[in-house]
């Protein structure tokens, strides 16, 4: 499942430099996540760094794009091997 930045976000800029995938970007208001590049951080690292270093908790899992495990590992070769 991607995440989503909800409007609880304070635009406080830690989150975009943390997504190994670019998957977070400055939106008309507040930051917001790409579905279709978050991994949640599966291939890169044990846990969601956004999450990780988020000061509000904003970033909760997104009900819209569910996915397992699986589908994120597929989803991050599919990028590596993209930018590669």
């Amino acid at each position: 499942m991607a995440l989503l930045i909800t409007d609880e976000c304070i635009n406080c800029d830690v989150c975009e430099p943390e997504c190994p995938n670019g998957a977070i970007s400055q939106g008309e208001e507040i930051y917001v996540i790409d579905h279709n590049l978050c991994t949640e951080c599966v291939g890169h690292y044990e846990t969601s760094q956004c999450v990780e270093v988020c000061p509000v908790d904003c970033i909760p899992m997104n009900p819209d794009h569910e996915e397992t495990k699986e589908e994120l590992l597929e989803k991050y070769n599919r990028i590596v091997s993209e930018t590669a």
